[in-house]
């Protein structure tokens, strides 16, 4: 697909047929969703991988420890650089007092450090818009990435698009795998629309009126995926649904208006992709996050029993359903903030951090979190042009705009409903 970030029929350079040794991999949020199943993934196989480094925010300092010491990487790297003692005390603990202990990273630049580091694949799990600098450093270095942080695209999509060779994104999450896989069934010259599924999240049927009352609690108890606190609310509020078709718009180079989300609850149909011919071919399989991880970091090869399969000798039932737009108005924002291109995306998305962090904390209501970006967004295009091609400084100088814009609103709720 010419143009396309994640082009299924491009192979990277760093793709080539390799020595018969492991393909050596960083892994950036070792200790969140992604990146513990990426270490699954690698343990499972290691003949075909090995781990070099993790990168991790420092939450979880022992498991960190413990990923390092089973993978035996060479560097680990923290996020909080008060935790560089505790960790390396973890680390020592792990290895015992004869074993030399990994290199240790630590501070805010320790990912985007590590991120440049010699390698094969990068693997960007983490979690937010802190994603961005170890994705540009990635491709900077040539590295092949294994892109599940979006929130690069979103945010940074003109900085990406100018770095990234042909090929040299191979997307993570499970709807832009399933699309990338599809997409192997034509030329992007027969491809009428992208069909991105989504689960509808907890709340799904509800009207608007019925989402007033909801409860972080509510929120956090999603049907299908186990996810992190923010991924989980962005998947209640449908922004995450929001961010994908942006990313999916980026990495495919398909125009909005012929990218459409489909509610299918199962969650069996990860993404579709409709061709001019009237066929329409669909990636499937139970929910689990190891295949498209597995793919990623295996690229162009598939790696066998990554992730489990159907019974076909149970019944199963799929069922769709056309989005409701007014209960969840997310999507339709995010495609016109999308189309405004320039630093849009990235106020959409730290205004929504932010908001997401006032709900959790019980300080907006639930339908507060996406009317709250939406005025940020509405007061940011209306003082910036369109189609600007932003810097990094640009980037960052929006996003705290944005953050410190939600906060405000987000505090004038507050103050309205005392």
């Amino acid at each position: 697909m010419t143009n396309s970030l994640a082009d299924p029929h491009t192979r990277f350079p760093a793709d080539a047929p390799a020595s018969d040794g492991p393909r050596d991999i960083v892994i950036l949020g070792s200790t969140g969703s992604i990146g513990t199943q990426a270490v699954d993934v690698v343990l499972n196989n290691p003949g075909r991988f090995r781990v070099t480094g993790l990168s991790a925010a420092g939450g979880r300092v022992g498991l960190l420890a413990g990923q390092a010491h089973r993978l035996q990487v060479r560097t680990v790297a923290v996020a909080r650089e008060d935790k560089a003692v505790e960790l390396r005390q973890a680390l020592r603990a792990e290895y015992g007092t004869g074993e030399p202990i990994p290199e240790v990273l630590a501070g805010p630049d320790a990912a985007t450090e590590l991120a440049a580091a010699e390698c094969h694949t990068v693997l960007n799990g983490i979690t937010g818009s802190i994603g961005l600098a170890p994705t540009l450093a990635a491709l900077r270095a040539g590295r092949l990435l294994a892109l599940a942080n979006k929130e690069s695209l979103i945010v940074g999509g003109p900085l990406v698009k100018a770095l990234a060779a042909p090929g040299q994104i191979i997307p993570v999450d499970s709807e832009h795998s399933a699309l990338f896989q599809a997409l192997m069934g034509g030329s992007r010259q027969e491809v009428r629309k992208l069909l991105v599924t989504a689960s509808g999240g907890p709340f799904r049927g509800r009207t608007r009126a019925e989402l007033a009352n909801v409860t972080p609690q509510d929120a956090l108890a999603h049907p299908t995926w186990e996810m992190g606190p923010v991924i989980t609310v962005n998947s209640a509020t449908l922004v995450n649904k929001g961010l994908e078709v942006i990313e999916a718009h980026l990495l495919y180079d398909i125009p909005f208006d012929r990218i459409q989300v489909v509610v299918h609850p199962q969650s069996y149909i990860h993404s579709m992709v409709e061709f001019t011919d009237g066929s329409t071919l669909a990636q499937c399989g139970p929910p689990d996050m190891r295949l498209p991880i597995a793919l990623a970091l295996g690229w162009p090869s598939r790696v066998p029993d990554s992730g489990p399969v159907f019974d076909w000798s149970k019944a199963m039932s799929w069922e769709f359903f056309p989005l409701d737009e007014e209960a969840f108005p997310s999507v339709p924002l995010a495609c016109h903030v999308g189309a405004l291109g320039g630093t849009a995306p990235a106020v959409f998305n730290a205004a929504n951090e932010e908001c997401v962090d006032a709900f959790l904390a019980g300080r907006l209501p639930f339908t507060g979190i996406v009317d709250t970006v939406s005025a940020v967004v509405g007061e940011h295009s209306g003082g910036h042009p369109a189609g600007t091609d932003p810097t990094l400084s640009d980037v960052l100088e929006a996003e705290s705009w944005a953050r410190s814009r939600a906060r405000e609103l987000a505090q004038a709720v507050v103050e309205a409903r005392a």
